[in-house]
């Protein structure tokens, strides 16, 4: 027979109190966590508020500097635009104006050559030799200035250009100077270009002569070519001449930069600035690379079409 066992009322009252109580107290532990975690997530909106401000305020003062500094760049681009034009305009006028006195005491040198060499003492030769050979020299100098001032504000309208015969007209103008150093010249079939066809027979013609007259004792080989890479033509002249240490590539391009005396070479240090400056009109660059003894490759980018030119 099975006892059937007693259930205490007092026992199960304070068995519910207890969980009750306990329940209770849990609760309230949550409610504790809630309004920590409440505030915590305050401070964390504070904070934010915060950073947004000091963002808007950074963003504000960003703007700021910046548009003084566009500013500055547009004064700055300017003031160096009316720089440029009146040292072209300098140039140009000056180059001129030196024309006609030079004109007047190459004439009178002349006249003491054809009357007095010969004449006169060996001294008296060599000084009229000196005179002579000065105004040569100031004439090539005064005509290459000429020429780098003219190129922003003598130049043609950019066309399509046939590199084909820019090149035959660069070496046409060289005829003596190829003939006289027996300069081999040979060329890959070259695209058609955008530009001032006048001012890249220029170019050609000045790289072309300075790798005939840079050259070492065996005959100069010139080798041209030209490719079109996306939206542009890249060209280039490569010899077998001397070479050019490194310590000197970034200075050829500079006005008046000569590495050599004019009793080794001749010239006035001019050629290659007309070239950078003829380049740069066509919104290309222009560079070289090159080790002594082993020639130089010039190479310079110009607009493939009228399309990228104008971008």
């Amino acid at each position: 027979m099975i006892s059937e066992k007693k259930i205490n009322p007092e026992s199960m009252e304070s068995t519910e109190k207890q969980n009750l109580e306990d329940t209770q107290r849990a609760v309230l532990n949550i409610l504790d966590d809630f309004n920590t975690e409440k505030v915590r997530l305050e401070q964390t909106q504070r904070a934010l508020l915060n950073i947004l401000d000091d963002l808007n305020q950074s963003k504000e003062e960003l703007m700021k500097a910046h548009d003084v500094l566009e500013l500055r760049v547009k004064e700055r681009t300017a003031e160096l635009a009316r720089s440029n034009a009146e040292l072209e305009q300098f140039a140009y006028i000056a180059s001129h104006d030196l024309q006609e006195p030079l004109r007047m005491v190459s004439s009178y040198v002349q006249l003491l050559t054809k009357r007095y060499k010969g004449k006169l003492d060996q001294d008296a030769d060599d000084f009229i030799g000196f005179a002579s050979e000065g105004a040569l020299r100031m004439q090539r100098l005064i005509n290459d200035l000429l020429a780098y001032s003219r190129v922003g504000t003598r130049g043609k309208s950019f066309e399509e250009v046939d590199l084909e015969s820019v090149l035959a007209q660069a070496l046409e103008n060289l005829h003596l100077a190829i003939r006289e150093k027996k300069a081999v010249i040979t060329h890959d079939p070259l695209p058609k270009a955008y530009g001032d066809s006048g001012q890249l027979t220029q170019v050609f013609q000045n790289l072309i002569d300075n790798a005939i007259k840079f050259s070492s004792d065996k005959a100069p080989e010139v080798q041209i070519s030209a490719k079109l890479e996306g939206n542009e033509c890249v060209c280039s002249v490569k010899d077998n001449g001397i070479g050019i240490a490194p310590e000197f590539l970034n200075k050829l391009f500079l006005l008046f930069q000569r590495l050599h005396t004019r009793k080794e070479y001749p010239g006035t240090g001019l050629g290659l600035a007309i070239c950078k400056r003829i380049v740069e009109r066509h919104g290309g660059r222009i560079w070289v690379e090159s080790q002594p003894g082993e020639g130089s490759s010039f190479y310079f980018r110009i607009p493939a079409s009228q399309r990228s030119y104008y971008g």
